[in-house]
């Protein structure tokens, strides 16, 4: 049975006694622990041996970063020097191992030494003054790494220990609430199979239905109920249009970026301008007019958008109406002429906020 692979990212000397703890400690649990120096990592020959752990990381299920006072080794891309300064910036392999997880969006868990944790806070109120000595760190990147995980939106889970009882005990509550949230997850998604199927049961059952009111209706008013039946069957393709055009990519586009709820175009306003527009240039205008005189300029301004007049036409599609042309065929002189006229008024305010180009 496949078991998950943690991959355990430090650098070595300084805390090779914590990695040799946590792999006892992930085997106890039934995992598979990846550590460069139990030979786990599979290194490539055609490569320089920290891109292989970068492989590796990205490869993992859970990727475990402990930070301590030591920044490690640079990467096989950096400029090889015997020595570097406390303030020289460089990537270090435990930081490209920690990147490469991250591009890889895998759940990540960080473990930071108390003493570095509380001397980065010493740090972020002293970055300009280079006089002072750090006592924990042998690098300023310590810091810069730290300071780049907990600026991440998310998946940054952050802990700090003394002692290895405290990654022990921290780690073990997290991975239960990860394997517990996945547990609801997969039950989410039956529930949510289960809606879809009775959904579609329904759907079944109103059909049905509506064939026996259909039958019922003409045997009881036959005049009447053809009458009936046929507004109410347009009802309810009306009804199915505007919910199959309040997902079209124009109407999205094109107005919500500009406002919400009442200054938001509806995709009833969206149907109605498409069935009385023979052009774009008409379909622009119909929108200024069933919702709002800006809308117009707007809809022209998107015009141009990759895509734009295709999802017109799907719209168009949906409606049962024929296409617009297509960039680059004239439309009608009546159109051009209204559409110049709109462009032409633009507010005083508008005016006044145009400045002379400001000189060099």
């Amino acid at each position: 049975m496949a078991r998950p692979r943690i991959f355990v990212s430090s650098t070595y000397y300084d805390l090779k006694h914590v990695r040799s703890s946590l792999d006892n400690f992930i085997d106890a649990l039934g995992f598979d622990s990846v550590l460069s120096e139990k030979g786990d990592i599979a290194f490539s020959p055609d490569v320089a041996l920290d891109e292989s752990c970068y492989r590796e990381a990205a490869s993992a299920d859970i990727f475990v970063l402990i930070v301590g006072g030591r920044y490690g080794s640079p990467t096989s891309a950096e400029e090889k020097k015997p020595s570097r300064s406390f303030f020289e910036r460089y990537d270090s392999i435990t930081r490209k191992e920690y990147e490469s997880a991250t591009e890889r969006d895998i759940p990540i868990y960080i473990l930071i030494e108390q003493n570095v944790y509380a001397e980065y806070h010493t740090y972020l109120r002293n970055k300009d003054n280079r006089n002072i000595q750090y006592a924990h760190v042998d690098s300023v990147n310590v810091f810069d790494l730290i300071q780049g995980i907990l600026g991440k939106p998310r998946n940054n889970p952050v802990h700090t220990f003394e002692r290895f009882s405290d990654i022990e005990s921290w780690l073990r509550e997290q991975w239960a609430g990860l394997f517990r949230e996945l547990l609801q997850r997969m039950s989410g998604q039956k529930q949510l199979a289960s809606l879809s199927a009775q959904v579609q049961a329904l759907s079944a059952i109103n059909a049905t239905l509506q064939k026996y009111l259909e039958t019922v209706v003409t045997k009881v008013a036959p005049e009447e109920g053809k009458e009936l039946i046929k507004s109410e069957r347009k009802r309810l393709s009306d009804i199915e249009q505007v919910e199959a055009l309040r997902r079209n990519p124009f109407l999205r586009g094109a107005f919500h970026p500009f406002g919400t709820g009442k200054d938001a175009v509806s995709a009833e306003d969206f149907r109605q301008a498409l069935l009385g527009a023979r052009s774009f240039e008409d379909f622009a205008l119909n929108i200024g007019k069933f919702s709002d005189p800006g809308r117009t300029a707007q809809a022209l301004e998107y015009k141009d958008h990759p895509g734009a007049i295709s999802d017109v036409n799907q719209a168009r599609t949906i409606l049962g109406l024929s296409p617009f042309p297509l960039p680059g065929l004239r439309p009608s002189e009546p159109a051009i002429a209204k559409v110049k006229a709109v462009r032409s008024k633009k507010s005083p305010a508008k005016r006044r906020s145009k400045k002379p180009p400001t000189k060099r």
